[in-house]
């Protein structure tokens, strides 16, 4: 498996890629041996933490993505690595539980994005445009077609709040994404 390991404004060194390289090759191994890429992101978080970004090209259509943070650049990427494991993990199982082979393609293709600069505001108002978060547009996004309970664990591995998809079972487009409390919601439009 290729591994790419970069910094974000810090500097990766030969003990930290070493480390990298070592772990992220065992924990994806042991449940793909023909993993294709990853891309390991370190950079640096408000109030002196570490951010860790991973991104594993398991196989051809499948993605997984993690993130950790933590005051040790080795800490945040043991954390993000763990998640990604856990991914794996579950995903290793859920297919072996699957009584019929059918093909999981999470067809997944990298999303343009465009960001937009927040509208300013001639008038007096308080408002600040600081307080205004910018628009980000994703301009190609697939929407799979997928059943509830494929659609939660996509938006597990991929590591996302919420995930729309075309419903297997009714043919229209459902959404799933993680309430606040940890479950999952379903939304089906009438």
């Amino acid at each position: 498996m290729e591994i790419r390991v970069s910094g974000h404004q810090i500097e990766t060194g030969a003990a930290l890629q070493e480390h990298v390289t070592e772990r992220l090759t065992s924990s994806v191994e042991k449940f793909f041996a023909n993993a294709i890429s990853s891309h390991v992101t370190f950079g640096k978080e408000p109030g002196g933490a570490y951010s860790c970004d991973i991104v594993t090209h398991v196989m051809h259509s499948m993605i997984v993505k993690a993130h950790g943070t933590a005051h040790d650049v080795h800490q945040a990427f043991d954390q993000a690595c763990g998640k990604t494991e856990k991914q794996l993990r579950r995903y290793k199982r859920r297919i072996q539980d699957r009584h019929q082979q059918q093909s999981y393609a999470l067809r997944e293709e990298e999303a343009a994005y465009t960001i937009f600069a927040p509208i300013e505001d001639d008038s007096d108002d308080e408002i600040e445009t600081s307080d205004a978060p910018p628009i980000i547009a994703e301009t190609t996004a697939d929407i799979p077609e997928a059943s509830v309970a494929d659609a939660v664990m996509m938006l597990d591995l991929r590591d996302t709040n919420a995930l729309l998809f075309k419903n297997a079972g009714t043919g229209s487009h459902n959404m799933v994404y993680r309430r606040r409390d940890g479950s999952i919601g379903w939304v089906e439009p009438r």
